[in-house]
């Protein structure tokens, strides 16, 4: 791709993964996700370019297009896969950004790879973006590439998005490059938080760490610049998920999912990357012990968990799946009948209409992460519930619960609460469940993915 771009969106992966034909021949189709799903209709529609790695390492790829999208692929060695990726990325922020539900990890090594990527990913930038162009970079594994970019490319606009929560002080005090990460962010214009929190966690930091002063949600740099750290929750297309499930075939779709459980009166649903944040474990537990108890007859209730595969070379995401798959075999053993089983568990992707169908098939929508940035699968959800049917039990530790007021909001850590939040969940009666969901449904479709967008790009522009 010859020419230069003046919209640039700088993510660790193209929106696009490949995939091998019959034939033997390769090609690639949109990646699924929110980050994808959110940002790549705003890149179609400025005719930007997607600055990323392509997925396979130890591979050189030139800039291609697919699907109206201009692609610069980024190479990493299979070594940076494992120590900035798998390593620093997910094995020492990824934790420590959620509440240190897993132990971080600290070795220099993984650090210097970081390092090395986000210079690569600098570079490239630097290369693709055309003379005062605006760039939007995305998300933890990316934090050094605003101030490197800025160094390079002075003339450029540069906004940063963090998909995931941000820590308190005492929390990020303890990463050893606690500096070189916060300077690394200050090379944006804009730094977007989910949460006010987040926003506020940033510029405490700034304060603390560096010293520097700020007024409202803006810090001076001391060189005559200012960021600005703003929330700009991110949320789902709301329009395509209501067309899509007014579809007769994803309505037909339903009414066969239940069909083939067996038409129980309560259908539970739980929709995650296989993760140790997404508080897997609390929810099947709290599920366990209703039927356990006698409070939930095993007959009158099924609980569909998909559980979609996720840095599965990562040891702590192979013993999570074990500990997962040790459970649903136990909580099946004990209360299943014949022909029934009361945990329905999918290790396993699914495409987007077979969500929706889910989605609308499921009476109750079970989302307790321990900590999330946003969640959007809680979103998503109450896009397809047109019908206003259906029940949200969701974490009070995900983002998504600042605009989702009306759904049952649970401590999951509280597995006694959890328990009863599904119950009421299960018996609410249809005028209350309806109630509740026609609220949640007017905050998403008001505030949807192109709001989120347009909102953070004219923030970055103005």
């Amino acid at each position: 791709m010859a020419a230069r771009s003046s919209f640039l969106i700088v993510a660790n992966r193209l929106p696009v993964d490949r995939s091998l034909q019959p034939d033997g021949t390769a090609s690639w189709r949109r990646s699924p996700g929110g980050l994808v799903t959110a940002i790549a209709p705003v890149m179609q529609r400025r005719h930007g370019a997607w600055l990323g790695w392509h997925g396979a390492p130890d591979e050189e790829l030139g800039p291609f297009e697919q699907d109206g999208m201009n692609l610069i692929p980024v190479p990493l060695s299979e070594q940076e896969v494992q120590l900035y990726y798998e390593g620093f990325s997910n094995a020492t922020l990824w934790p420590l950004y959620h509440d240190v539900v897993a132990p971080p990890v600290f070795e220099r090594h993984m650090w210097d790879a970081y390092r090395k990527v986000n210079e690569r990913f600098a570079d490239a930038a630097a290369e693709a973006a055309d003379e005062g162009a605006v760039v939007w970079v995305q998300d933890y594994q990316l934090q050094l590439v605003p101030a490197m970019l800025r160094k390079r490319r002075p003339d450029l606009r540069i906004g940063f998005f963090l998909h995931i929560p941000f820590p308190p002080v005492e929390l990020f005090w303890r990463l050893p490059w606690r500096t070189e990460l916060v300077e690394g962010l200050l090379g944006a214009d804009l730094v977007g938080f989910q949460r006010p929190g987040g926003a506020s966690n940033f510029i405490r930091l700034c304060r603390r760490l560096l010293g520097l002063s700020y007024k409202g949600n803006e810090v001076y740099t001391g060189d005559g610049r200012s960021v600005t750290a703003q929330a700009f929750p991110i949320s789902v297309d709301f329009s395509e998920l209501d067309n899509l499930v007014r579809e007769p075939h994803i309505v037909q779709r339903a009414k066969e999912i239940r069909s083939d459980l067996g038409d129980p009166e309560h259908v539970l649903l739980g929709v995650d990357r296989l993760d140790y944040t997404k508080g897997i474990g609390q929810r099947l537990e709290a599920f366990g012990e209703l039927l356990a108890e006698g409070r939930l007859n095993a007959s009158e209730a099924v609980f569909i968990q998909i559980a979609t595969p996720s840095r599965e070379r990562v040891e702590e995401y192979r013993r999570l799946r074990d500990d997962i798959e040790l459970q649903v075999g136990r909580i099946n053993g004990e209360h299943s009948m014949l022909g029934h089983q009361p945990i329905q568990y999918f290790h396993q992707s699914y495409d987007r209409e077979e969500l929706a169908a889910l989605y609308l098939a499921a009476d109750v929508m079970v989302v307790t992460p321990l900590r999330d940035g946003m969640n959007l699968v809680a979103k998503e959800y109450v896009a397809c519930h047109n019908d206003l049917r259906g029940a949200l039990v969701l974490s009070e530790f995900a983002g998504a619960a600042d605009e989702l007021r009306q759904s049952y909001l649970v401590n999951p850590y509280d597995v006694e609460g959890l328990k009863r939040t599904m119950l009421a969940a299960m018996r609410a009666t249809p005028h209350e469940v309806a109630r509740r969901m026609r609220t949640m449904r007017r905050r998403v479709s008001t505030y949807d993915v192109d709001r989120w967008a347009s909102e953070f790009l004219t923030a970055l522009e103005s």
